[in-house]
């Protein structure tokens, strides 16, 4: 049975191959900053039989959510007496403000979903958190270690923690200039730091030190890190093709090292809208092609029927 005689029989499969390009991730190198890294939820339970804490914690949501949209950081209270919540979220000091908004936004209602009604609550995901605490809840040092996230075994080669260290130090340094943010790169190794919106600047340094003291210890040789204590996080990442330049996308590289051999903290190129980008325009290409040797069969018939192949 031969092929149509109609050269654009291809156009619909063609419209099909680039609409399953354009909606198949390819590749999961830039995901989303809203990736959950980790929640801590309170044992005991909010008992509100009248519902005043669920009025007061709607409130309380509500007007962080609105400022996200203006501030990176943001703490309030909502309610009155034995009733206060006190609650406020922080967005990384890399994100824009549209970018801080999103995150935040998702925010209340995972802690509804993987929370439920507790005491007080902490959601952090890889661009943003945000926290709540009712009025007597028992505070937590500001240096307690929350979670940690190491990558694989050590495939930077000799000498890869002492870059590593070198990055950290200056990484200590660079908090001490008082942003609460910061971040930079030692040969291929890349560090970034964030101390909460209402610490201190000496306060910031010291959080950040014992965080470095815990990722070289916890962390050990392991190329990627990240430690998140109560009052900042630190990360590291190691790129072995070179740290790559900032991008305006907004995205995130996945916490999880699933895949890799590295946690990448830095916003990296969309490699699944390029490769999807690659591939249409080669389907393009065979479009064309094939449209043309279609027309070339077809005129060779009608010049001349003696003929009996094609002539590529």
């Amino acid at each position: 049975m031969g092929l149509p005689r109609n050269p654009c029989w291809f156009i619909p499969l063609f419209l099909f191959i680039l609409t399953i390009l354009e909606l198949t991730p390819l590749s999961q190198s830039a995901t989303d900053y809203t990736t959950l890294v980790y929640k801590g939820c309170a044992k005991q339970a909010l008992s509100d039989p009248t519902g005043v804490y669920s009025q007061a914690l709607s409130s309380l949501f509500g007007t962080l959510i609105s400022q996200s949209s203006k501030s990176k950081f943001f703490k309030t209270t909502s309610g009155n007496g034995q009733t206060t919540i006190t609650g406020l979220f922080q967005c990384r000091g890399d994100l824009s403000n549209v970018d801080c908004y999103n995150c935040v936004s998702k925010l209340p209602i995972l802690i509804d979903k993987l929370c439920s009604k507790v005491i007080a609550a902490r959601i952090q995901l890889f661009g943003c958190y945000m926290l709540y605490e009712v009025s007597g809840f028992v505070q937590i040092s500001g240096m307690e270690m929350l979670y940690k996230s190491c990558s694989g075994k050590n495939v930077g080669g000799a000498g890869f923690e002492e870059r590593r260290d070198t990055a950290l130090t200056s990484l200590e340094n660079g908090m001490s200039s008082g942003n609460g943010f910061y971040t930079t790169s030692y040969e291929a190794v890349y560090v970034l730091g964030q101390c909460e919106g209402d610490v201190g600047a000496s306060d910031c340094v010291e959080c950040v030190k014992s965080a470095v003291q815990r990722a070289q210890v916890e962390c050990g040789s392991s190329i990627g890190g990240q430690i998140y204590l109560h009052k900042c996080f630190i990360g590291y990442s190691y790129y072995p093709n070179g740290v790559p330049k900032r991008s305006s996308s907004g995205s995130f590289s996945s916490p999880s090292s699933s895949g890799n051999n590295y946690f990448s903290l830095w916003p990296g190129p969309n490699t699944g809208k390029t490769v999807a980008i690659i591939l249409g325009g080669a389907a393009g290409v065979g479009f064309v092609v094939i449209c043309l040797l279609f027309a070339r069969g077809l005129l060779k018939k009608k010049d001349g029927k003696q003929e009996n192949m094609f002539l590529f």
